[in-house]
């Protein structure tokens, strides 16, 4: 009976020192706060706030189901960000990170246990933003087919030979691109879709410019993270024979039969008042009737 007290004596004295340590704790080292994945073509970061003053903070990642990890550059940091991209190697995993605040390097407390925040699930392959493409336009000889060669966006990850990675490298059959094409005079636009980086446009009038816009499309990902930067607008050049695609030829005869009779006009009128100019003008006697003898 008495053993079962001391027992339960025991268990509530060290509930009331977690929570009071827990407490002393939080209002020594803050915990983090506005924690937040930020990731561009792979480069992904961990960031959070506020700076710390007389506290640090540690970063530890992990997948599901897997140990916790740390990274040497995210251990007692005074840093408000983390850069965890060669660290994420399993792209396709949703790991989560927890940012805890710890006394500063050569500083030791006896606590089993530093306040610390949790946040969202992130996966690199899924999450990453991607930036804008660039490509070239070519027109063939004949104006029958036009090419559009995309450069494949590059990332910041690297493989075994420290050679860079593009996104062809590592999104494969994934990576799709989203060409938006019109007429240069136009505002009608017309979309397609390429499983390659060098598409190629068959159903385009001769001689007329067209210009492009070209994005990454990814369509296993949710749909508000499908897409990639739109790229910079680029027209392909215009032919000489476009103006007469797109007014006809019965159009520009009439225009040139209506400039020439226009032209005729002012040059018979133009004539006619030089005519009058030169005639004489009869004055003085000339100019009146004889009389009768």
């Amino acid at each position: 009976m008495e053993s079962n007290r001391q027992m339960k004596f025991r268990m509530l004295v060290l509930v009331l020192v977690s929570f009071f340590t827990k407490a002393y704790a939080s209002d020594i080292f803050p915990k983090a706060q506005r924690v937040a994945w930020s990731s561009f073509n792979f480069k992904s970061m961990l960031t959070w706030s506020p700076k710390p003053t007389n506290y640090s903070y540690t970063v530890e990642f992990s997948e599901p189901s897997q140990d916790r990890q740390r990274t040497p550059h995210c251990i007692r940091t005074m840093e408000t960000e983390c850069d965890l991209t060669a660290e994420l190697k399993n792209l396709k995993a949703s790991y989560k990170a927890d940012i805890l605040s710890e006394p500063m390097r050569g500083v030791s407390l006896d606590l089993v246990e530093f306040p610390h925040v949790t946040s969202e699930r992130f996966s690199p392959y899924y999450d990453t933003g991607i930036g804008r493409p660039e490509f070239k336009i070519e027109v063939n000889n004949d104006e029958r087919k036009t090419t559009l060669l995309v450069t494949d966006v590059p990332t910041a990850l690297f493989n075994n030979l420290n050679e860079r990675l593009n996104i062809r490298d590592v999104f494969g059959d994934d990576l799709l691109y989203k060409v938006i094409y019109r007429k240069a005079k136009s505002t009608g636009k017309k979309e397609m879709t390429s499983k390659s980086s060098t598409i190629e446009l068959t159903d385009l009038d001769q001689g007329v410019s067209y210009c492009f816009n070209i994005q990454v499309y990814l369509p296993s990902r949710a749909l508000d993270k499908q897409h990639g930067q739109l790229s910079h607008i680029q027209c392909s050049p215009e032919d000489d024979a476009s103006f007469f695609e797109e007014y006809g030829i019965g159009v520009i005869v009439g225009a040139i039969f209506i400039i020439i009779l226009a032209m005729t006009t002012i040059i018979i009128v133009i004539v006619m008042c030089c005519r009058r100019r030169k005639q004489p003008k009869n004055t003085g006697k000339e100019g009146l009737p004889l009389n009768g003898v």
